[in-house]
């Protein structure tokens, strides 16, 4: 499930020795996963911090607990530990903390959400935007609604047809068309005003 390296042990190992508090051990848990911004937490932990739904790994001279609802985002993690003149580096790696893409087989629905949520709600963000299915139709209709930065903002056609409707008719097998049913008139605070555009 996780492989933890013999110089990540060895690294934990010394570490906890120097706290010298009896039961400490390593707690590791995803955060926000299956989404874009996940990421991994590691810290140090003393059984009364537990939760009591852990998984515990037994390493040679402490534990490793992994949280229990972090277990199927971190199956395949690899913790590697590697020793330089300036000190040294943990390294872990997580293939599936960010989520899997669905299968082929999966709905249409299921595909385009998560091409919008892995791949082109990242780069909106960049201009503090976001985009969210409103609907797929039958015949493979995706219809989008705007928001944040994008929402009344000037380049927003161009977005829609240069790179959402790019990116889902390459990426998703089925999208035949991409339609914004944003009301632009009514943004906030878009990147760009329209009339600037």
């Amino acid at each position: 499930m996780i492989q933890i390296s013999e110089s990540a042990q060895t690294h934990f190992r010394k570490l906890i020795e120097r706290e010298d508090l009896p039961g400490m051990g390593v707690r590791l848990a995803a955060t926000k996963p299956g989404t874009p911004q996940a990421d991994v937490r590691l810290e140090f932990a003393e059984p009364r911090d537990l939760q009591g739904d852990e998984w515990a790994i037994d390493c040679e001279g402490f534990t490793l607990w992994l949280d229990a609802d972090s277990a199927p985002f971190l199956d395949g993690a690899e913790i590697d530990y590697a020793a330089r003149s300036t000190g040294g580096q943990l390294q872990i790696r997580a293939p599936k903390i960010k989520g899997e893409a669905p299968a082929e087989s999966a709905s249409l629905v299921e595909r385009v959400r998560w091409v919008v949520d892995q791949e082109i709600n990242p780069q909106l963000a960049e201009h503090r935007g976001h985009v969210s299915v409103q609907e797929v139709t039958s015949d493979g209709i995706v219809v989008l609604r705007f928001g944040g930065g994008c929402h009344g903002c000037g380049m927003a056609d161009v977005t829609l047809k240069q790179g959402i409707e790019k990116t889902l008719l390459e990426k998703v097998p089925g999208v035949t068309a991409v339609r914004d049913a944003t009301d632009h008139d009514s943004g906030e605070a878009p990147y760009m005003p329209r009339d600037a555009a």
